[in-house]
């Protein structure tokens, strides 16, 4: 018989967010609320609707491999080289490219934990070994929710060679200030290649959280990951991409690449979004508005809630987390639990939220 390796037989499979329409016919309601896989509530922007239809016609074909105009669109953006730019099917696409270029056997991945569920399958995958650091309360008598950058430097070893530092953290929402981060980067081995992977870096209203591509310029064992499935709305057609100081990084996940797999659509939707920034801008505001007022409610009904700079919170509810998130399930609400844990909950539109927080009160503030 033909197995699997024992690393692939042993990995736990990826849990996405529940469909809503199952769960409303489940327990019989018109309507269930998802607020778990951090999508955004708006509608694909006009253009990027105008731009699929165009595309449609030319499906026959196979996409650019090397989806040309939107690295060059990229490039533009971030006024970088396009040779500094690789594009992938999402950016935890690029995550696993990376540690395929990266990562022999024996090699090791450091990331914070809890922190973006995918960094451990990446290094079971790899045969690489994880090296997972705590978080730390981001204030005196707070639950762990934030990096601890001092202890993630020292655990790189002559081993590591990719360092991942999720800022925003997913699923906790904290992120990172300046001073911090630039003292990790210098403190950071030029053997080990840190990745700031910025996924909802678009909803940080923090002015002291930096940006990551000013801080990659200049160190090129540092690169950036940011997606358009979050705030620019393509989580359907799975865009992501790459920006590295050193063009040899890029390079490198190049090669790894599976070709073709941007597709054809999603290339002209992320060119077609990427010309329509300021709409973007007006609707990362009115989620960060929704993003305070969502919070705002939860503190006042007594759950302890830190401020997040992503689109969505986290309610560190330890071991009650599996029974609040299965008693909003019964409420047609659909949260995205991680066991013994917390809760992290998606900012939808308000009426979506409402319904959440309706949800919550008949479960019992007092429960949470």
């Amino acid at each position: 018989m033909v197995r699997a390796r024992r690393a692939v037989e042993d990995l736990p499979a990826y849990k996405p967010g529940r469909n809503p329409a199952d769960l409303a016919r489940e327990i019989g309601v018109e309507r269930a609320v998802k607020l778990a896989s951090n999508e955004v509530a708006f509608p694909p922007l006009p253009a990027v609707v105008a731009a699929l239809a165009a595309a449609a016609g030319e499906t026959n074909r196979y996409p650019d491999n090397g989806a040309a105009v939107l690295t060059r669109a990229l490039a533009d953006r971030y006024d970088v080289d396009p040779a500094q730019v690789a594009t992938g099917c999402g950016a935890v696409t690029l995550c696993q490219e990376l540690a395929q270029a990266y990562n022999d056997p024996g090699t090791s991945i450091a990331f914070a934990w809890r922190s973006f569920e995918m960094y451990p399958l990446l290094a079971r995958v790899a045969a690489a070994r994880a090296i997972q650091v705590p978080l730390v309360p981001g204030r005196p008598g707070g639950p762990a929710d934030t990096h601890d950058l001092e202890a993630l430097a020292a655990s790189v070893d002559d081993s590591t060679r990719l360092v991942f530092v999720c800022n925003p953290n997913n699923p906790t929402g904290t992120a990172v200030r300046r001073p911090e981060l630039e003292r990790f980067l210098d403190a950071v081995p030029d053997q080990a290649l840190v990745v700031l992977d910025e996924a909802y870096r678009e909803f940080v209203t923090d002015p002291d959280v930096p940006d990551g591509i000013e801080l990659m310029r200049g160190r090129p064992n540092v690169v950036v990951l940011r997606t358009f499935s979050k705030a620019w709305g393509l989580a359907g057609l799975r865009v992501g991409y790459l920006i590295a100081e050193d063009p040899a990084v890029a390079t490198a996940v190049r090669k790894t690449h599976v070709p073709f797999s941007v597709s054809m659509l999603a290339q002209a939707a992320a060119v077609a979004a990427l010309a329509s920034e300021d709409e973007v801008r007006t609707r990362c505001a009115a989620v960060t508005a929704e993003r305070e007022r969502l919070t705002g409610a939860l503190r006042g009904r007594g759950v302890e809630v830190e401020d997040s700079q992503a689109n969505f919170v986290w309610l560190p509810l330890g071991e009650r987390t599996t029974d609040v998130a299965a008693a909003l399930e019964a409420r047609a609400v659909i949260t995205r639990p991680f066991a013994g844990e917390g809760i992290r909950v998606t900012v939808g539109t308000p009426e979506e939220d409402d319904v959440f927080l309706a949800a919550l009160d008949e479960v019992g503030a007092a429960a949470v």
